[in-house]
């Protein structure tokens, strides 16, 4: 309809104000926002992001039940079963696709090029191929990368054991993220002059095994923000204590798991500034419009028993600095 075929002035006041609250209202943008949310696999931090999407929406006005359709599904640590999953969701039609950690993503975003695909926990979007400029993503793919700070996690081990010369560290070689983080690790390890013991994992149950044999040559192990490694956690743990060798982690999730200390992000608070994006998106935004952004935030946790356990000693430098410090 154009406003210069309407005589009367009521109607115009009718037709620009339902108009507007098309554009600020969600319950009136579309009866029912339809979100759908695939991950790759449960474990603690992902959950925790996924939880932080939901009560995002939620501040924002989008309630399940009532104006939001959240459909969620995890593919158990497969890509395989990540991308049968994005064709199902592609086929449903949503509004706004989201992508928790690096594999679903890049499944979701492989499925369509006209449905806007949110990302969120992925560690290089570039690297994965997601978007090829951070500030713009173009085509129909932007989020939130949790790229760890891993050069100041290589600082941290070097403040809590001194002596350290050799890290080590489990990754899957079929994640890019994974992939992306352990790089960045021989890069901050050989400025310092250390040396990175490297073991790979194909698949969850291979965790414990690779770990096994890295901590029998390293004298500290770093737990990254793998999610073959986040979803066997208790297996690296198993294998680092048998070694008596601490773990460092990417996510304080790690520590309720007995890592010594961790320095990562709160993925619940990832969770909810990845709703800034579906939001906005829900309400008319263009994806060319939304630059990708690093999470923002970091934690510090500490775990006391876990020190006592290894006869380790937190510097005052490092406890003044904690966020949290488990007794």
């Amino acid at each position: 309809m154009e406003f210069k075929k309407i005589k009367n002035n009521k109607l115009l006041t009718a037709a620009c104000v339902a108009a507007s609250l098309a554009i600020s209202s969600p319950s009136v943008l579309a009866d029912v926002a339809k979100v759908a949310v695939s991950q790759i696999v449960e474990h603690p931090a992902l959950d925790a992001a996924r939880q932080g999407l939901l009560d995002g929406l939620k501040e924002k006005g989008y309630v399940e039940g009532e104006n939001l359709e959240f459909t969620y599904q995890t593919a158990q640590g497969n890509p395989a079963i990540a991308v049968q999953i994005a064709k199902q969701f592609v086929g449903e039609r949503p509004d706004v696709l989201v992508g928790i950690a690096t594999p679903t993503a890049q499944a979701l975003a492989a499925s369509t090029r006209s449905i806007p695909v949110v990302f969120t926990a992925v560690t290089d979007p570039i690297g994965a191929k997601l978007v090829k400029n951070m500030d713009k993503p173009g085509r129909n793919v932007t989020g939130l990368s949790d790229l760890s700070p891993v050069a100041q996690h290589v600082e941290l081990m070097q403040e809590l054991l001194p002596n350290v010369k050799n890290i080590g560290v489990v990754f899957n070689p079929g994640e890019a993220n994974a992939v992306a983080l352990v790089e960045l690790l021989r890069e901050a390890a050989n400025a310092r002059g250390l040396n990175v013991v490297e073991g790979t994992a194909l698949k969850s149950a291979d965790v414990q095994a690779a770990a096994q044999i890295v901590a029998s040559k390293a004298d500290v192990i770093y737990a990254p923000t793998d999610n073959t490694v986040a979803s066997a956690i208790d297996g690296l743990v198993n294998a680092a204590n048998q070694a008596n060798k601490p773990i460092v982690g990417a996510s304080t999730t790690y520590i309720e798991n007995g890592a010594l200390a961790a320095l990562g992000f709160d993925y619940y608070q990832v969770g909810v500034q990845t709703a800034d994006y579906v939001d906005a998106l829900l309400k008319g935004k263009k994806v060319a419009d939304l630059p990708v952004k690093v999470a923002k935030g970091s934690d510090l946790a500490l775990n006391q028993k876990a020190a006592a356990k290894l006869g380790i000693t937190f510097p005052a430098s490092v406890l003044d600095r904690a966020t949290s410090v488990t007794e």
